[in-house]
């Protein structure tokens, strides 16, 4: 893939933050938009507006709960049923909340294996034989908790590492034909729910650029594994800032 010119890219959890930015970005450099959303109805109308109006019959909306396999499934043929053919899957959608060791549930390890680990496995059984047929590519959104976890984070934390690891070993079992990639971000965008400012400006400054980073660092790294980087498959890149250097 050298351009994104009238490729058909699927990005779950696309109509908010990070994920809507990605689907914005991709869209104006040429391609043609599965956006998938759960809850995010009129926020996922709204883009699905703006995208039409800039390029009509350019972007298809799927709506689906990831935690459900039969709505996996559904979503990764409607793909295909859709627009006949699909070129990347960015496996963006996550859930994130606290699980003290103390506290944490069944239900919620549940919840978050399923989003953050469970679908992008499953999606990418789904699409594999399209992505060959395209050779394509997949990249999933992981974090830098992955390999530092995060204090009373311990069940999303792992989701994450899990992820990690899955990104290696489908390289391996889906080459020569798709090559599959992470992108692990630092201090791009703070939880909704998260004003400790303090704490924030902590953590910015542990870093060695010393400035929190934009969601744009993000889409230009996506964009790269997309394009730009036919010889790069396996690999996890940590968009941090250099967080990850120090311990």
């Amino acid at each position: 893939m050298t351009t994104l010119n009238n490729k058909v890219i699927l990005i779950t959890g696309s109509t908010r933050r990070i994920g809507l930015e990605i689907a914005r970005s991709l869209h104006n450099q040429g391609a043609r938009i599965i956006a998938h959303y759960n809850h995010s109805e009129r926020q996922a109308r709204e883009l699905e507006s703006e995208l039409n109006n800039a390029r009509p019959n350019s972007i298809v909306l799927v709506q689906g709960n990831l935690e459900d396999i039969s709505a996996i499934r559904s979503l990764a043929r409607d793909c295909i049923i859709e627009m006949g053919q699909l070129d990347g899957l960015v496996n963006n959608a996550s859930v994130f909340f606290p699980t003290p060791i103390s506290s944490a549930t069944e239900d919620q390890w549940q919840n978050i294996m399923d989003v953050n680990l469970k679908a992008p496995f499953f999606l990418a059984q789904g699409v594999a034989p399209y992505l060959k047929k395209s050779r394509g590519c997949i990249i999933n959104l992981t974090d830098i908790y992955a390999e530092r976890p995060l204090e009373n984070h311990p069940i999303y934390s792992a989701s994450k590492a899990g992820l990690v690891s899955l990104t290696r070993s489908l390289a391996r079992d889906l080459g020569p034909e798709i090559r599959v990639n992470a992108v692990a971000p630092g201090a791009i965008l703070w939880p909704e729910n998260d004003g400790d400012e303090i704490a924030q400006q902590r953590l910015i400054s542990a870093t060695p650029l010393k400035r929190r980073g934009d969601p744009k660092d993000i889409v230009k790294t996506v964009e790269f594994l997309l394009i730009g980087a036919d010889f790069i498959t396996g690999q996890v890149i940590n968009v941090d800032g250099g967080r990850t250097i120090y311990n």
